[in-house]
C-alpha cells in the first residue's frame, strides 16, 4: 500500500489570503470607487501605493534571517503584517499571474513553468515564451494595471529593461507603464518618481537577483544571506521616498528551499515513470504530467507508487476539486496535467536529460510546503 505524506499540503488560501488577494485589495484601496468586497485583506486606503515583489522571499526564509534583513523583518513583526499564500504551483510565472491580474491561476491560466499548447504536442515555457503564442489570448483577463487605467489611477511597473515586451510581461503586465531600472538604486529611485507624479497611482516594483542566487547557490549559502542584505536596503530605500499617507507593500512570488544531490529523482533514470508519458511539464517541485491516450490512470498509479510518502500525486480532477489552482476556468482546465505531483518533503524531481539546467539548480520551489507557498505581506505607510 502506498504510503500518504507525512503532513498535509498547503491549500492556498483563494480568497481570503493569496497574492491575488494582495494585489486586488491594494488596488482597491487606492480607488476610493471600489467595493469593499474587493479589499478583502482590509487595507487602509491611500492616495499611492506601491507592491515591491521580491522573487524568491518566502516568509519562512525571511523570519529565519532577521539579522540580514533589518528592516524587512521590523515590518513583519508589525501587526498589519502576516503571511499569506502564493498559489499553485509556487512558481514565479503562475504567481505573477496571479499578482498581475488579482486571480487565481485556474483563472488567469499561466498554469506553471511549462505547461501543454491544448491540441498541439508540445509545451509553452512562459519564461522564454514562443512567439507562435498570442498572450492576449493564453492570457485573456484584464490586468490590475488596466483595472487601475480604467478607474484613472496612474499604473506603472518597474524591473529590468530586458523584461519590457517579454510574452510573460504582456501577458500579465499589459495597461502598465513599464520603467525600466537595471539596478537596485534605478529601482528604487525609478519607484519614487512614479509615486510622485500623480495623485493617485498604483507602482510594483520587481527584484529577481535573490530568486537567481537562491538557484545558483542556495537559500542556505552566504551568497543567498548577503544578496538578502542588499534586498533589506532596497526596500528601505522605497519606504524613505515614499509621499506623505501612502503605502508600501513588500511581498514575494514563493519560498525556495535547498535540494541536495541525493534527494534528486531522475524522471530520465526510472523507466516506470516515464512509462505512459508524453510530456514532462512543470518543473522538479511541481509536475504537470500529460499522458498518452488511455495512459493517465497507469501514470497515477505509476508514479504513487514509485514516490510513495515522497510527494502529493493528484490526478487533475482530484487536483481541481481539492482547489490547488483555486476555481479553474474551463478554457484553462486542458493546460492542467492529467497527473499532478508535487513534492512534500526534499526531492526533486527533475530529467537530467531532457531538462539538464533546471536539474542543476541547488534551490528550488514550485510546491505546497510551507516553505514555498507562505510569503510575506508586508506593509509600510510614510507619515
Amino acid at each position: 500500500m502506498t504510503l500518504e505524506p507525512r503532513h498535509s499540503p498547503i491549500v492556498p488560501a483563494y480568497g481570503s489570503a493569496s497574492l491575488a488577494d494582495l494585489s486586488s485589495s491594494i488596488l482597491a484601496s487606492v480607488d476610493p470607487d471600489s467595493p469593499p468586497s474587493q479589499n478583502v485583506l482590509g487595507l487602509p486606503a491611500a492616495q499611492r501605493a506601491c507592491l515591491l515583489i521580491i522573487d524568491g522571499l518566502g516568509w519562512e526564509l525571511l523570519r529565519d534571517h532577521p539579522a540580514a534583513a533589518p528592516f524587512l523583518s521590523e515590518l513583519a513583526r508589525d501587526s498589519h503584517s502576516k503571511p499569506i499564500t502564493a498559489g499553485f504551483p509556487a512558481t514565479t510565472v503562475a504567481s505573477l499571474g496571479s499578482i498581475c491580474t488579482g486571480r487565481p491561476p485556474g483563472q488567469h491560466g499561466i498554469l506553471g513553468y511549462q505547461v501543454i499548447i491544448p491540441g498541439e504536442n508540445r509545451l509553452l515555457n512562459a519564461l522564454r515564451w514562443d512567439a507562435r503564442v498570442n498572450p492576449l489570448s493564453w492570457q485573456p483577463l484584464p490586468t490590475i494595471y488596466e483595472r487601475a487605467t480604467a478607474a484613472g489611477i496612474a499604473a506603472v511597473h518597474v524591473a529590468q529593461g530586458k523584461f519590457r515586451g517579454t510574452g510573460l510581461t504582456v501577458a500579465t503586465m499589459r495597461g502598465a507603464d513599464f520603467r525600466p531600472a537595471d539596478s537596485m538604486g534605478a529601482l528604487a529611485a525609478q519607484a519614487a518618481i512614479a509615486l510622485a507624479q500623480d495623485a493617485r497611482a498604483y507602482v510594483s516594483v520587481y527584484h529577481g537577483d535573490l530568486d537567481a542566487t537562491g538557484h545558483m547557490f542556495g537559500v542556505g549559502s552566504d551568497a543567498w544571506y548577503n544578496q538578502l542584505a542588499h534586498v533589506d536596503k532596497l526596500a528601505e530605500q522605497i519606504a524613505s521616498a515614499l509621499p506623505s499617507g501612502a503605502c508600501m507593500y513588500v511581498t514575494a512570488d514563493h519560498g525556495m528551499v535547498d535540494i541536495s544531490p541525493e534527494d534528486k529523482l531522475d524522471v530520465d533514470a526510472l523507466p516506470e515513470l516515464r512509462a505512459g508519458l508524453a510530456l514532462l511539464g512543470g518543473e522538479p517541485r511541481a509536475r504537470h504530467l500529460y499522458a498518452k491516450p488511455g495512459a493517465a490512470a497507469d501514470v497515477l498509479a505509476a508514479w504513487r507508487e514509485v514516490l510513495g510518502d515522497r510527494a502529493w500525486v493528484l490526478s487533475k480532477e482530484e487536483a481541481i476539486k481539492e482547489g490547488w489552482f483555486g476555481p479553474v476556468d474551463d478554457r484553462m482546465a486542458p493546460r492542467i496535467g492529467d497527473v499532478i505531483a508535487a513534492p512534500a518533503g526534499s526531492t526533486a524531481l527533475v530529467a537530467m536529460k531532457e531538462e539538464p539546467r533546471e536539474s542543476a539548480l541547488v534551490g528550488m520551489h514550485g510546491s505546497l510546503t510551507s516553505a514555498e507557498q507562505l510569503v510575506p505581506a508586508l506593509m509600510y505607510r510614510a507619515a
